[in-house]
């Protein structure tokens, strides 16, 4: 009885595409496009897989200036291709630069980063705009095509025929609404996520940078204490010995 079930709804269903005409087939091409960018882009943006769980651990571990902990991480990125991974070794590889010039290498390696996330996105707004209008051209023709023949010749068309040939010019726009609806959900999801998973990247390096950065911090800004005890008042300079003044000549007395 299931399948018998089964074979009357794809029967049907074949029967609902097939009467919606040529614009059927691009509308059933976005719809296994758009299934296939959402699955693709589902694993691939998986938090797990961007910034792993045991790389944060490590970052949020470490100790304002333990260099011994900071060389285990740069051992642990070397073998990880996360996304995260890959801009903290960057920063990494450049820890003899100033910290300006780190950052902009990081920042640099971060637009790439996000976007190889970004990579198919776009093609779930392109189906966005387009299955709609797709559906719309299609249900505009089947109209078209429908009064055409009622126009022709009015006696002999019959009201019923007529509705049935609407219904079936506005499957178009039903299918394209139907393929454009989850293509929104999925397209503004994603790029919310990447904005998320992009400012927690931005945040854990920032923390990885001031704590690798820490001593030269240290070295350069001393606190109070530290700069009274390092500060000598100078030595007041020697007084110039006054140079000796010519003696008065005496007169000598007259005779």
């Amino acid at each position: 009885m299931s399948s018998i079930l089964a074979a009357v709804s794809l029967k049907s269903a074949f029967h609902f595409f097939y009467n919606g005409g040529f614009f059927m087939l691009p509308l059933l091409l976005c719809s296994w496009v758009s299934v296939a960018v959402i699955v693709l882009r589902g694993l691939a943006l998986r938090r797990d897989v961007v910034i792993p769980p045991m790389l944060e651990r490590e970052v949020e571990g470490i100790q304002p200036g333990d260099e011994d902990a900071a060389n285990r991480l740069a051992k642990l990125v070397r073998h990880d291709r996360s996304t995260a991974a890959r801009i903290i070794q960057v920063g990494l590889e450049h820890l003899t630069w100033p910290k300006s010039e780190n950052m902009e290498a990081v920042q640099t390696r971060a637009r790439h980063e996000i976007v190889r996330l970004e990579s198919g996105i776009f093609v779930l707004e392109i189906i966005v705009g387009i299955a709609p209008l797709l559906g719309l051209l299609g249900a505009v023709s089947g109209l078209i095509s429908v009064f055409g023949a009622f126009g022709a010749d009015s006696a002999t068309q019959d009201p019923h025929g007529i509705a049935k040939g609407i219904s079936e010019a506005l499957s178009t726009t039903i299918v394209g609404l139907a393929v454009a609806i989850p293509s929104l959900i999925a397209y503004s999801y994603f790029t919310k996520k990447v904005e998320t998973m992009a400012a927690e990247m931005e945040s854990l390096v920032a923390e990885l940078l001031s704590k690798c950065y820490y001593q030269q911090a240290h070295q350069q800004v001393l606190p109070p204490a530290s700069r009274m005890e390092s500060y000598a008042p100078p030595e007041p300079e020697a007084e110039p010995e006054a140079e000796p003044q010519p003696e008065p000549l005496q007169e000598e007395p007259q005779a």
